[in-house]
């Protein structure tokens, strides 16, 4: 039986190695940090690990040797010189007003200048932090080391209010100048954070930052990657496989397909979500660990209002530019949610520069598609899994009357105001509805020039639906005939259903469904 704790929230490196936690050593990159520059910024999707880099960094700057015996840096470092830290947390603090971020500033410069003293001429939050910076080197013997964690917190959390975004832009882009200025005093310096701003915003002025979030070579630096999960949790995977009553290969199997699946540049190894991944170990079962510790709702609000295509979600192209950087008047919200860990890439076209994105993982695909539903239909989140159900158990059982009804009823009393783009919105409400019937049967669906085409199959029936926008159910049946949809499952013994449907735009409603 295996003894091993799983660090479950816990992002202090010094708590998790004198207390015995479970830790997959990742010296060997942050060595490799250390020696090879000085300015550094990762973006990684929340709990993956950030904190705990920012933790382990703060631990080797410290010299505490003691901390990493048995790892690799125990070998690698040769001085164990102790440097001076100025640790910024942005993660601890609701900002809602250009005075929170303010706040928090202040009293995190405060408790520094209890320590290194200050100066009267000092006004702004920036000049107070390069005044820190140069009595601390001073005072230590030592340059200084400067780690933040969650950097973008406060722009993050006023996405959709651009004047608070400006403020705090304005604030973060003063105070991390600091950064450059006050170069020579500076031995170290890492910022992370989910997201990148760029352009107009807090990055502009900081170009001696070494952006590793792309980098090939650091893509290990935080997640668990298919060799350390082999390496470091074989026992427990044998262990894992007996509870789930799996053989070690299927369980490997599953493991990947729930939890690895994140690429942060292309032609890379997959990488787990440490989160999901340690919950699973510790509980022995599969659940949507990340995904239940909150998904910000500013991400619906910005595909709602970009009138953004699900469908596309899956299969989504952009450029590395765009990847890279948001632009807080930028309309596309792609950025922002592959940023934030919903999509990763999926494949690169070498010859334009072009990423294909997608979703990493079943948990995030399905955890996602479920979230959304609330948003686009008139049902609670309470009641969205109960409707799931229903939806599945009445394709399973053939009653296809029930199926259009529930459906429609999805339709009904749909604010006219909430539909600007009819078409788009009937298309995105039955794109959810159907992803999330199709991770319990088996779906393939795809939309082409405003119509939607459907096949659901169970281990008793298949069902070939052809949706028609201000057509009629007739031609849509019609379709399905002359173009032979069918001819597929021609030879197979179960029931087959092919069904046209029309969607009328004044009724803003599914209007008759027939079936053959």
């Amino acid at each position: 039986m295996s003894n091993k704790i799983y660090p479950i929230g816990i992002q202090n490196f010094e708590k998790i190695r004198k207390d015995g936690y479970f830790y997959v050593d990742k010296t060997p990159w942050i060595y490799q940090l250390v020696k090879t520059g000085s300015y550094y910024f990762l973006s990684r999707p929340r709990r993956f690990g950030k904190s705990l880099l920012i933790s382990t960094l703060e631990a080797y700057f410290q010299g505490k040797k003691e901390l990493f015996e048995g790892l690799a840096m125990e070998t690698l470092e040769k001085d164990w010189i102790k440097y001076p830290i100025l640790h910024i947390d942005l993660n601890t603090q609701k900002y809602d007003t250009p005075e929170s971020l303010e706040d928090k500033l202040n009293g995190i410069l405060y408790e520094w200048e209890c320590l290194y003293g200050k100066s009267p001429a000092e006004k702004s939050l920036a000049m107070r932090f390069e005044g820190i910076i140069e009595r601390a080197c001073r005072k230590e013997g030592q340059r200084v080391v400067i780690l933040v964690d969650e950097y973008d917190k406060p722009m993050l959390q006023a996405i959709g209010n651009e004047e608070l975004q400006k403020s705090f832009r304005e604030t973060l882009k003063a105070f991390y100048g600091a950064l450059k200025s006050k170069d020579g005093c500076i031995k170290f310096g890492m910022l992370t954070g989910v997201t990148k701003f760029g352009k107009v915003s807090v990055f502009s002025d900081l170009n001696n930052l070494d952006d590793i979030s792309m980098r090939k070579e650091y893509v290990e630096l935080c997640g668990i990657s298919e060799q350390e999960l082999h390496d470091n949790l074989k026992e427990e995977l044998y262990e894992f496989a007996d509870a789930q009553d799996m053989t070690y290969e299927e369980i490997c199997n599953k493991l990947q397909v729930y939890y690895d699946g994140y690429h942060f540049t292309h032609n890379t190894i997959g990488i787990y979500n440490p989160f999901s991944l340690l919950n699973a170990f510790k509980y022995k079962e599969f659940n949507s660990y990340w995904f239940e510790t909150g998904t910000p709702t500013y991400l619906v609000t910005l595909l709602k209002q970009h009138h953004y295509d699900l469908e596309r979600m899956a299969h989504e192209e952009t450029s590395a530019d765009i990847l890279n950087s948001i632009d807080s008047t930028s309309t596309n919200p792609i950025p922002v949610i592959y940023q934030s860990g919903y999509l990763t890439i999926k494949g690169y076209d070498r010859e334009f520069g072009m990423y294909r994105l997608g979703f990493p993982n079943q948990e995030v695909e399905e955890g996602f598609i479920r979230f959304l539903l609330p948003f686009y239909v008139h049902i609670n989140a309470v009641e969205s899994p109960f409707e799931i159900q229903k939806f599945v158990h009445e394709v399973r059982s053939g009653d296809y009357n029930s199926f259009f009804r529930r459906l429609q009823s999805f339709f009904f009393d749909t604010p006219y105001e909430l539909v600007r783009d009819l078409e788009l919105h009937y298309q995105n409400v039955l794109f959810i509805v159907f992803k999330l019937v199709g991770f319990y049967v088996k779906a393939e669906y795809h939309t082409s020039e405003g119509r939607v085409d459907l096949v659901l199959q169970t281990d008793k029936f298949i069902y070939i639906m052809e949706f028609k926008l201000d057509g009629t159910a007739e031609e849509a049946l019609q379709q399905i005939n002359d173009k032979h949809y069918a001819q597929p499952f021609e030879a197979d013994c179960r029931k087959l259903f092919k069904i046209g449907i029309n969607f009328n735009s004044k009724s803003r409603n599914i209007e008759k469904w027939i079936v053959e």
